[in-house]
């Protein structure tokens, strides 16, 4: 009776369901999660994989993700997918856990290792969302931003302001949605005829501050753009400590538009990723693929803009 009440109270007399409900509140009962899962297959838990959680843009994320979980009673379980993790035995492990669904934020997974990772979600019948996550599979669901286009905006402003030796800053470490940032970035340049170029560091502000201090003591450059914000503001203290004014001598600009941006001398311009927002329609196509429900769409593209400030 208590548990028809619970989840059907409408199969229940009136005057039973009241005298049920007050006993619940004077004892201040809960159902068990864990028995209630094995009795109806599903454990309200969500698996959540990330490869950095102290990344402020994964940390926004999760926040859209927890906002939207909680709207649906659904709890957050995190994986974590550190460089030298076996991303398939990882995969195994979260299968094992019986989580309803999984949504995957680590963008560092390539095309063959992605396929394997949809094969078994798909054989174990677990939907899951990419989130922020870039994967040419037309099949597979996920929400994200049209990252090439964003590099290819952010970088035919620079030239238009009279740019030429214009470098994007990216990483060693590949990840997806830099690579279209890349592209964006390669596309822009070639066709106003100028000489891309990228250079690769690490994501630790402790190591690529000296390689940007090496790197480009007696390179010309007249602009620069970070894959992240974090990147980008590294390079201009150490554009700014070596004399090259920003941005009287070198425009800079960022991509995700986080606090760093906002914490710079000058401030930083940035791409504007709407982080939280991936996070929470993520998590909401997650849950009508946990319900199947009908989709519009298995791929959702959420705006962008540039955010102008002060080293542009």
């Amino acid at each position: 009776t208590v548990s028809r009440v619970l989840n059907n109270p409408e199969k229940v007399k009136p005057d039973t369901r009241e005298r049920v409900l007050k006993v619940i509140k004077e004892l201040g009962y809960r159902p068990n999660a864990i028995a209630r899962g094995l009795a109806s297959r599903k454990t309200t838990t969500v698996g959540v994989l990330v490869s950095d959680i102290t990344r402020a843009s994964v940390a926004e994320m999760l926040g859209g993700i927890s906002d939207i979980a909680m709207k649906y009673s659904y709890s957050i379980k995190l994986f974590s997918a550190h460089e030298d993790v076996n991303i398939i035995e990882l995969i195994n492990d979260i299968v094992a856990e019986q989580v309803d669904g999984v949504l995957i934020l680590n963008d560092e997974l390539d095309a063959s290792r992605m396929k394997k990772v949809k094969e078994l979600f798909d054989e174990n019948e677990i939907p899951f969302v990419l989130a922020n996550v870039v994967n040419e599979d037309k099949s597979v669901p996920s929400v994200s931003i049209d990252y090439e286009k964003a590099g290819y905006e952010i970088t035919k402003l620079m030239i238009e302001m009279g740019k030429k030796d214009i470098y994007m800053l990216s990483t060693v470490r590949k990840y997806s949605v830099n690579d279209k940032k890349e592209l964006g970035y390669t596309k822009a340049m070639q066709e106003a005829n100028l000489m891309p170029r990228i250079f690769r560091t690490s994501g630790t502000t402790s190591v690529n501050r000296q390689h940007f201090a090496n790197f480009f003591a007696d390179k010309i450059i007249d602009g620069a753009i970070g894959v992240r914000d974090s990147i980008a503001v590294s390079f201009m203290n150490i554009a700014n400590e070596s004399g090259r004014t920003v941005p009287g001598m070198v425009s800079v600009a960022g991509f995700q538009n986080t606090k760093y941006a906002l914490l710079s001398r000058p401030t930083l311009t940035s791409i504007d990723i709407p982080v939280y927002d991936i996070g929470a329609v993520a998590m909401r196509l997650l849950t009508k693929l946990m319900n199947k429900e009908q989709l519009d769409s298995l791929q959702v593209v959420l705006p962008h803009y540039i955010v102008r400030r002060e080293s542009l």
